[in-house]
């Protein structure tokens, strides 16, 4: 097939297209939505209101969606540059270094403050122990399989983190899965719509390995442990990663892609609506129970995996798909309002465990009891408190310092 046949083109040059780097509002508010519904779903879960058996508890357990929607919006951003250098001319592969380094700088510091905090106030009798701090410290204390705190998912103040770790082990394996991605790739030759399909084939491979490592978590001897591992999730990761290759050979100006980004980002309420009918089917016990407590089972994880993830697709990809005069998405989620929550986004992740955990000792409740409605404004409140005054205090200079370093 020849290159003209392979890859039908625009006459002119595309305009209004998805941007491939640089600052995009409406994404924040993506994120400020999957870190208010990460928040929703802890608290649901800390006032005991995923334990019932009834819609309300399926609803609000389904807010871990918020997981998928990060993980989807990290391939999205730290795959990009690797595809462009892959299918634009001109654009130069990250360095594994800079790469690296940033994202520990971007990460890390405010997440030390959550853990000093946290073994200050809430795990004092663990203060002493230089394993616990470290392993903490270093992102790897899911890897242990015997924790003094009985749960993979982490310490009292921290389980959320697990997903964190999660993230961190994505972040130092890409290098190594954009450099196999791209071999593929360019064994495709210099066409960059064949290129582009290649890597979307490939991306699909790996997407794959998500299902095929959920079997191994519920085969004899092995551990339900294996669930907060990074393999389990690439299918998340997976859609972002798509959604980058197909923002940048639109910038190619194929027929085909910009055409697609066009057509997504122009229907981005049937696909809210799609999303939104998607969530309340994984919401509901066909992926599995709502108590954090039973286990799952194959077929309900393989579920969770696959409906979780075409959530996060159908509400990220009108927004990643969208062109600078898309009013219609940026109105909603590029506001100021929305651009605010997802400054400080990343501190409402980080300290809505530690925040609740201090505050229903602070008020004497016991644990899993009260009510959401009366929790969830005071938890809310001073969560975003404290994730502003970490951004402010923590987070924007850490940027600062990866921007001299640049």
């Amino acid at each position: 097939m020849t290159a003209t046949r392979a890859e039908e083109r625009t006459p002119d040059p595309p305009t209004g297209l998805p941007r491939i780097s640089g600052h995009q509002d409406a994404l924040d508010g993506v994120r400020a939505v999957a870190a208010l519904a990460v928040l929703v779903f802890h608290v649901a879960a800390d006032t005991g209101h995923t334990f019932r058996n009834d819609p309300t508890a399926w609803l609000l357990s389904g807010a871990g969606i918020g997981v998928p929607v990060f993980f989807t919006l990290s391939g999205l951003f730290l795959y990009r540059p690797w595809a462009a250098a892959l299918l634009l001319d001109g654009h130069r592969r990250p360095r594994t270094g800079r790469f690296l380094w940033r994202r520990a700088v971007r990460i890390l510091p405010a997440y030390w403050l959550v853990v000093v905090f946290v073994m200050a106030t809430i795990l004092t009798g663990h203060t002493g122990d230089p394993w616990t701090w470290l392993k903490l410290a270093t992102l790897t204390y899911t890897y242990d399989p015997h924790p003094w705190w009985h749960t993979y998912l982490g310490p009292s103040g921290l389980g959320q983190m697990w997903s964190l770790t999660v993230e961190a082990a994505w972040y130092a394996l890409l290098p190594v899965t954009a450099t196999v991605l791209g071999r593929y790739a360019r064994r495709g030759g210099e066409d960059p719509g064949v290129r582009a399909r290649r890597l979307l084939r490939a991306i699909a491979v790996y997407a794959a390995i998500s299902f095929v490592f959920t079997i191994f978590m519920f085969t004899p001897h092995l551990s339900v442990q294996l669930g907060v591992f990074v393999p389990r999730y690439f299918a998340w990761f997976a859609i972002g990663m798509a959604l980058s290759v197909v923002t940048v050979w639109a910038r190619t100006g194929a027929a085909a892609p910009v055409r697609f980004c066009r057509t997504i980002a122009q229907s981005w309420g049937t696909c809210w609506a799609i999303a939104g009918v998607l969530y309340c089917v994984a919401a509901s016990p066909l992926t599995g129970p709502t108590d954090m407590v039973t286990l799952d089972s194959t077929w309900t994880s393989e579920l969770r995996v696959l409906l979780y993830g075409l959530v996060a697709a159908f509400f990220a990809a009108p927004v990643a798909l969208a062109g600078p005069d898309d009013d219609g998405v940026r109105r909603i989620l590029g506001n100021r309002v929305m651009r605010f929550l997802g400054r400080v986004s990343y501190g409402v992740f980080l300290w809505q465990l530690a925040v609740s955990v201090t505050w229903y000792r602070a008020t004497g409740h016991a644990a899993f009891t009260g009510g959401f409605l009366t929790a969830f404004p005071v938890i809310t409140a001073l969560t975003l408190a404290a994730a502003t005054l970490s951004f402010y205090a923590v987070e924007k200079p850490a940027l600062r310092l990866t921007r001299r370093r640049r």
